[in-house]
């Protein structure tokens, strides 16, 4: 499966616009820590774009959150770590551990977009292009900000010797690439 058919699948099982713009974040992180880290970017981008196209049936039973979609891309031609990676994201869930860069890239990635949105909802424009990396990375250490956001997931990136700024600053630029795309 190529980018542009995972895009279609997503488009198709994912009509709620949030957890769409979710995934297509999620897929600009992927690949931009792809690239930084010297793997395929359209695999990284893929785990990105499809970890949480069973979200609409799984948001009341996580047990089951990543294992559905694992079922649904059995009947696709993917690489077997992108659809490891999804069900680690919910590795505690599922009773798995994270361990490849991939498991750990996808979890810190997604988990940051969260961060990344709510810090740019709360700037008067609500732009991504106002956003400083900075920002991100101080709203961190306020657990009652975006309090559902998990910072030990986002602090994963330090498993994969990516600082912390450096990782806010990677996200936010690679949302601030498809900033149109999210509505930010």
């Amino acid at each position: 499966m190529d980018y542009a058919a995972g895009l279609e699948l997503a488009k198709s099982r994912l009509t709620d616009q949030r957890i769409l713009a979710h995934s297509l974040a999620s897929a600009a992180v992927l690949r931009a820590l792809a690239r930084r880290l010297g793997h395929d970017e359209e695999t990284w981008a893929l785990a990105g774009l499809l970890h949480d196209l069973d979200y609409p049936e799984t948001v009341d039973d996580m047990g089951r959150h990543g294992l559905v979609t694992a079922e649904l891309l059995a009947n696709y031609d993917l690489p077997g770590e992108v659809v490891e990676s999804i069900k680690a994201h919910n590795a505690e869930n599922l009773g798995l551990e994270r361990t490849t860069p991939l498991d750990l890239a996808l979890t810190a990635g997604e988990t940051i977009t969260g961060l990344v949105v709510a810090t740019t909802l709360v700037y008067p424009d609500k732009k991504l292009a106002s956003v400083k990396p900075k920002s991100v990375t101080k709203r961190m250490k306020e657990k009652a900000f975006a309090a559902s956001v998990n910072r030990d997931h986002i602090r994963l990136c330090e498993e994969l010797d990516i600082p912390l700024p450096e990782f806010a600053a990677l996200a936010v630029e690679a949302m601030r690439e498809i900033s149109d795309d999210l509505g930010l």
